[in-house]
Formats: C-alpha cells, sequence, structure tokens
C-alpha cells in the first residue's frame, strides 16, 4: 500500500489520530508539523492487526471508493461521490485537515471520561472502606448490646432476689408478730380459763367460811387477769403489695422498677406543716403541706393517696375557697389557696374519708396589707416646714401653738416614725382605719406634705 499524503513512497507506518498511511518520510514531516506534532505515530509492523490498518476505509454507498473527506454538517466521513452528491452543498473537507480538531474533542472528553473514572473509582474505594466500616461497627454495636443486655438481666435477677427477699423478711416479720400475739393472748386464754374454773369450783364444791376465805386472792387473781389490755385485731395485716412502675433506684449500675409496698397511710398519724396554717392575708396565695405517715408513723415517701381539703367560711357558708392540692409524689401534698374574703375560716384536711391529726382547725384571714399613706419622718415640725396646723398620728404636740410632735417635746416617738399612723418600723403594716370605717378616724391625723 502506498502513502497517503504523497502516493509515491511505501506505506511505513499510520498515524493512529489521523487513520492515513504514512510513508517514512512523511512520517518524519507528520512528526515536525505543528497541527500533528502530538499525534501517535506507529509502524505498521507494530499495530494489533497490521492488515486492518494497511486497508482502507470503503464509502458503504460506493464500495469503490475510500472515505478521505468529512461532511462537518453530518459529522461523517463520506467519499468523493458522496461529495458530489447528496453532501454537494454541505462543508466538506479532507480527514486529514479536521481529524486534529475533532480528535483534540475526543481527547477532551476522554480526558474528562479518564478523571471521571478516577473519581468513581474512588467513590467505589469510599464506599467499600465504609462498608468495612458499617460491618465493624455494627459488630461493635451488637457486642455492647449484648453486654449490655447481660448487665441488665443481671441487675434485674439481682433486684428479683432482692425483692424475694425483702418479702420474705417481711414475711418473716409479720409472722412472728402474730406468733407473739397469739402466744400472749393464748396465754392470757389459759390464765383465765384456770381462774374461772377455779372459781367456778370454789363456788360450787367449797363451803361458806372457804369461799369467804379465798375470796380476796380469787377476786384478786381474777381483775388483775380482767385489766390486762389486749388487741381485739390482729397485731399486723396482709397488705402487701408489688408495685412494677415503682422506681426502685440503682442496681448493678442499672436503673430498675418494682417495689414491694406494705405501708398503709395512717389519717390519725398524717401531720400539716407550714408558716400560713393558722393565718392567712386577703388577696394573697397562702398555703401549708400535708406529710402522710404509715401506721407506724414512718413518712410514706409515695404518693397516690385520697387527699380532700374543704376550706369555709365560719360567717358566711356561702364562702368557701376552692384549694388547690399538689400531689409531690413524696408522700408530701401541698395545698395552696387564695382568700377574698377576710375572717374566720373552718378548714377540714381528710385522708381515705378521715381528719388527719389537728384537723379540722381555724383559719384567720385578715385583710389584705395596707400600705402606708403619710412620710416617715422625724417629727412634723421638720417635715412640715414649720406649719403649725401640721399633726402627726402619733399624738405629739409642741408649746407655741403647733399641733405636731417636735424634737424632746412631750409625746415624740424619739425616732423615725410615720405621720399616718405614728407606727416607728418603716416595713410594718399602716394602722390607719379604711375608708367607710369613722370609729376611731379622728384619732389619726395624715400631714399633707
Amino acid at each position: 500500500a502506498g502513502c497517503d499524503l504523497c502516493a509515491d513512497g511505501a506505506a511505513a507506518g499510520r498515524c493512529l489520530t489521523c487513520g492515513v498511511r504514512l510513508c517514512r518520510f512523511c512520517c518524519r514531516a507528520h512528526r515536525r508539523q505543528k497541527k500533528t506534532a502530538s499525534h501517535a505515530v506507529t509502524e505498521l509492523e507494530n499495530t494489533k492487526d497490521c492488515s486492518q490498518a494497511g486497508k482502507p476505509l470503503l464509502c458503504p454507498s460506493h464500495p469503490t471508493e475510500e472515505l478521505r473527506l468529512f461532511c462537518e454538517q453530518c459529522d461523517q466521513p463520506v467519499c468523493r461521490d458522496c461529495v458530489l452528491g447528496k453532501h454537494r452543498q454541505h462543508p466538506c473537507d479532507f480527514t486529514s485537515n479536521v481529524i486534529h480538531r475533532h480528535g483534540d474533542t475526543l481527547r477532551e472528553m476522554l480526558k474528562s471520561s479518564q478523571q471521571r473514572m478516577d473519581t468513581l473509582e474512588d467513590v467505589l474505594s469510599q464506599v467499600d472502606e465504609m462498608g468495612s466500616a458499617v460491618h465493624s461497627r455494627a459488630e461493635a454495636v451488637a457486642a455492647e448490646i449484648c453486654q449490655f443486655a447481660r448487665g441488665y438481666v443481671k441487675a434485674i435477677e439481682e433486684h428479683r432476689d432482692r425483692l424475694l427477699k425483702q418479702l420474705e423478711d417481711l414475711k418473716v416479720q409479720k409472722e412472728n408478730l402474730l406468733h407473739l400475739q397469739k402466744a400472749q393472748l393464748q396465754q392470757l386464754l389459759l390464765d383465765l380459763r384456770t381462774g374461772v374454773e377455779f372459781t367456778e369450783h370454789l363456788l360450787m364444791s367449797s363451803s361458806d367460811v372457804e369461799i369467804l376465805v379465798t375470796k380476796g386472792v380469787v377476786s384478786s387473781r381474777l381483775a388483775k387477769l380482767n385489766s390486762i389490755a389486749y388487741s381485739t385485731h390482729p397485731s399486723v395485716d396482709d397488705r402487701i403489695q408489688f408495685s412494677p412502675h415503682e422506681r426502685a433506684g440503682q442496681c448493678c449500675g442499672y436503673e430498675v422498677f418494682g417495689a414491694i409496698l406494705n405501708k398503709v397511710v395512717d389519717p390519725a398519724r398524717c401531720t400539716l406543716h407550714g408558716e400560713d396554717l393558722h393565718s392567712a392575708r386577703q388577696n394573697q396565695l397562702s398555703g401549708f403541706t400535708l406529710l402522710c405517715k404509715d401506721t407506724l408513723g414512718e413518712h410514706m415517701r409515695r404518693g397516690g393517696e385520697a387527699v380532700r381539703v374543704t376550706i369555709t367560711h365560719k360567717d358566711k357558708r356561702d364562702c368557701a375557697l376552692k384549694p388547690t392540692v399538689c400531689d409531690n409524689g413524696d408522700g408530701t401534698y401541698c395545698i395552696s389557696y387564695s382568700p377574698e374574703e377576710p375572717g374566720l375560716y373552718a378548714v377540714c384536711v381528710c385522708v381515705k374519708g378521715q381528719h388527719v391529726q389537728g384537723s379540722p382547725f381555724t383559719l384567720m384571714v385578715k385583710q389584705k396589707f395596707r400600705e402606708h399613706q403619710g412620710v416617715f419622718h422625724c417629727c412634723t415640725f421638720c417635715s412640715s416646714g414649720g406649719q403649725k396646723a401640721a399633726r402627726c398620728a402619733c399624738g405629739g404636740t409642741m408649746p407655741g401653738g403647733y399641733q405636731g410632735c417636735g424634737h424632746g417635746h412631750k409625746g415624740h416617738p424619739g425616732c423615725h416614725h410615720w405621720s399616718c399612723c405614728g407606727q416607728v418600723k418603716e416595713s410594718s403594716e399602716c394602722l390607719c382605719v379604711p375608708p367607710g370605717d369613722t370609729s376611731q378616724r379622728s384619732l389619726l391625723r395624715t400631714v399633707a406634705l
């Protein structure tokens, strides 16, 4: 085969970029030209398929013509007959002239594709690494779960054993108390039966003198037996309950639930506490605390009891407060209220329908705190600027026609005091009679400054 460029020499190589056959001279020229300096030229014997490389590509429409031209509009190689035919008006050029441009485009796309391949390989590598990390992490978490479960099961089993031990101790304690009570009652019954039988035998079989002789001893014995106190009910009850939702603290580092409840609230032992237990102020929020205790007088330390509180005015039967009862969940209950009417109230606090210790009791609601309307001053003379008509509630006067108090004069308290009521404590409540009450109005004068 001949050279596609000079048509004189024999083809010694082939441009892999252009696809043209080249003689040795054209091979060297192809490498020297600027446009084709970057093309890959290989010897024909080094190509993978020399037979295919040496064969020209023929036009499928014109089998005798070689594809040497390229139609830019149709973007496909064409032969000479195609250019003269249906590609007549299309811009065409030799493949050797356009190969560099289209080759560069392909190379750019190839470079972009190679970069994309590298990126995909990196992503695949990261995915594989993440898959390995997920697998390792899942195995580690599974080990943690198993360890947690083992510890949790151990904690629950220990808590179970502890609850069963508490139950057994409680049962033994109750049984021992019942056995002790039973023994005491049996001994008392035996003593009474012996005394009764002896007395019956004495009355039936003895003479009058014998009865009279032993009467004192027998009477004393029977009186002593009859005076021995004993409980008419069993000393303990069977109130043993298990609460699965009760918090039971920590066991082996785990929070566990479930507790044995054997305490029973005793209203007679429940107590009331608080500074506002017996006194309150009108229109001010007040309250007290109820502390529930069991039959042994110990703090219940759990809530849920039925607490009912009523606060009723003693003079106005239709006037009753609506207290709020807050269960703290620890055996204490906060009772709060805000009285609108002053006066004396009756307060009833009941647990399970029974009055607690100290209930019912009285509550005195005072009128709302009265603020001072005057001036906290040293004397009327100083505060009024020497006005003779200025009077003070302390009742002091000065010579020379002054109606108010002054330093060192009769009636002067000798310290700062309120001009409206004479109180010497600055943070005190005003003693002035409220508007509408004229019973002592004339005794209290305030000075207008």
